[in-house]
């Protein structure tokens, strides 16, 4: 097994949910679902965090850093916190994990980790094969990624409806699921970059690494994930835990 270590940041502050990695699905605060699911993989955890309840809730039973600095965007916090903390441990490779992702396994980690090892690619990430019937394809808040079915390559990211049938057909299309693999030099390189044309249009950060020429690769995954970004997505995890809902 390559040795990798996933890193999972956890901010207090959200503009539509404050508090959001210590709010209790089955009473049990949503970070500590994540980090669970996320040592089965057998892999190293950490969580960072800018925030003292968050240390304090995890501290005694996981590893937790702090990066208190202000920064943009989770990949450059995760980028600090390895620099800081890990970057003398001879890591191959980072992976980055929403902590708002409490569905997410540790078979899902554990298959991207094996793709990458196995490939040339900078970076890998996560899709999932979708239908140009269903509605998701026209909403802008579900990111495609055009993606070369042979190798695995991402060709390109975007919020827009693509790839486009041009006859009126329907046809596959592949939803990204936000999950990062970085080699430990490409996670160091992507931070160094400059904000992109195109990430900066789409609002999309994966986008200053392809403008940047560095590689994207993909597996495919039929994990349907839910994102927690209100207080309303905390039931709709229970009835998936639960068994209720799907």
């Amino acid at each position: 097994m390559s040795k990798t270590l996933i890193l999972i940041p956890a901010r207090y502050g959200s503009s539509r949910f404050p508090g959001k990695p210590l709010a209790k699905i089955n009473n049990k605060p949503m970070i500590q679902h994540v980090v669970e699911n996320c040592q089965e993989s057998g892999f190293d955890c950490a969580v960072v965090t800018d925030n003292d309840e968050i240390e304090k809730a995890l501290a005694q039973s996981f590893k937790v850093v702090r990066v208190d600095d202000d920064v943009t965007t989770g990949s450059e916090r995760i980028a600090l916190a390895f620099k800081r903390h890990f970057s003398d441990q001879n890591y191959e490779f980072v992976i980055n994990v929403q902590g708002d992702e409490p569905l997410l396994k540790a078979e899902l980690l554990k298959k991207l980790n094996d793709f990458h090892s196995k490939s040339d690619y900078d970076i890998c990430t996560a899709v999932r094969k979708r239908n140009s019937n269903e509605e998701e394809f026209l909403n802008p808040n579900v990111v495609k990624c055009l993606l070369s079915e042979s190798d695995g390559k991402c060709l390109y990211f975007s919020r827009a409806s693509i790839p486009f049938f041009r006859d009126g057909q329907s046809g596959d299309w592949h939803q990204h699921i936000g999950l990062y693999s970085y080699k430990t030099k490409a996670l160091e390189k992507f931070v160094s970059l400059e904000e992109s044309r195109l990430e900066k249009a789409e609002k999309l950060e994966q986008l200053r690494a392809l403008e940047n020429g560095m590689t994207i690769g993909a597996i495919e995954t039929d994990a349907q994930l839910i994102g927690v970004d209100t207080p309303e997505d905390i039931h709709k995890i229970e009835g998936v835990l639960s068994g209720k809902e799907r």
